[in-house]
């Protein structure tokens, strides 16, 4: 009895993108149902999606929208993706605002000679990290550029949620003396990104931190609803995050650096490559001001879930010198934590 799995019918010819995917006629139909829609199952064939939410009827709701494009190489990473992080980009930007994120887009630049079976991969992974984050990929586009014009796929991911009106999360918020809370510990995306490319011939078992945060955030709400502001530490790291939350909220911020929560091999990393790990991106790690006596309930919350089981506190905020982030030093000193200068390391997200 032959027990082979049967072979799913493709409408697809060959293994890989040709120009003709992106010309409007049979191929390009094609490429866009059994690829994308067949996936995401969007409501209906029209050019724009038509939703409805009971959340957009609440008095004072405010509508939260942000977009974001992801160019990562390599776009297959331990941990992830380009379309996990996608999702979990666009969903972490809407949720550190105090938005419940609810439909997503998703946009697709894919290059000649791009194969299926890694536009397959890419969209499983989208589906899936919006299933667990309890959000909907509704609308979206491709479009097929010349070999040489893009690196395999290039992905746009826009992002509408709705802020209730008891919320009004921002970096203007935070006070001298609100303490400064990580979820997680730092580095790891950025370390894994360096490793992937195999330039320096790396040999390490980290992976990437991708990951959604929007249930970490209603956790975190839940107990501590006088939160003051909330960024995801991506491209910059932790050291950008906190140079735009003092100099918005016109405070200084003091942190210790034995209280940074740091993998022995991410600062390996960094020590043989000169980085600096306060720099290196994250993909599920934000950084939190809460008010003092509010403390113990927000790292209650986040250490019973997975997302957030390595929180800790790394400093607060002071009175000054305003718009100033300091480091209190393994060694007793002190350093200035500076915005980044350039780029550590580029095609990160």
């Amino acid at each position: 009895m032959n027990m082979t799995a049967p072979i799913k019918a493709t409408r697809l010819r060959g293994e890989r993108v040709t120009l003709a995917h992106g010309g409007g006629g049979k191929a390009m139909r094609d490429l866009i149902e059994e690829i994308f829609t067949d996936v995401f199952q969007p409501a209906g064939d029209e050019d724009q999606a038509r939703l409805t939410s009971d959340a957009l009827r609440e008095a004072g709701a405010q509508l939260a929208f942000t977009t974001d494009s992801f160019v990562v190489s390599p776009p297959v990473f331990p941990g992830g993706d380009i379309g996990k992080i996608a999702v979990c980009g666009t969903v972490n930007d809407l949720a550190v605002g105090g938005a419940k994120p609810l439909w997503l887009s998703a946009a697709f630049i894919i290059e000649e000679g791009c194969e299926f079976d890694l536009l397959r991969q890419v969209v499983a992974s989208m589906q899936a990290e919006a299933d667990k984050a309890g959000v909907r990929i509704v609308t979206g586009d491709t479009k097929v550029v010349e070999r040489g014009a893009a690196d395999k796929v290039f992905v746009t991911t826009s992002g509408v949620g709705v802020i209730p009106a008891d919320r009004h999360l921002a970096a203007d918020q935070i006070r001298p003396g609100d303490v400064a809370i990580v979820n997680g510990v730092l580095g790891d995306h950025g370390a894994t990104i360096l490793a992937a490319r195999g330039d320096m011939a790396l040999n390490t078992d980290i992976t990437s931190d991708c990951q959604s945060l929007n249930g970490l955030m209603e956790a975190v709400l839940a107990v501590a609803p006088n939160t003051r502001a909330a960024r995801d530490a991506t491209r910059g790291g932790v050291a950008s995050c906190l140079n735009e939350m003092a100099a918005a909220a016109k405070v200084g911020i003091v942190i210790e650096e034995t209280a940074l929560p740091l993998r022995a091999e991410v600062k390996g990393v960094c020590e043989v490559l000169g980085l600096d790990p306060l720099y290196l991106a994250n993909e599920g790690t934000l950084v939190m001001f809460v008010p003092e006596d509010e403390v113990d309930a927000a790292l209650a919350a986040m250490r019973a879930m997975p997302e957030g089981c390595d929180a800790t506190v790394i400093g607060r905020a002071t009175s000054g010198p305003p718009a100033r982030v300091i480091m209190k030093t393994l060694f007793g000193g002190q350093r200035l934590v500076d915005t980044l200068v350039g780029e550590q390391l580029p095609r990160i997200c």
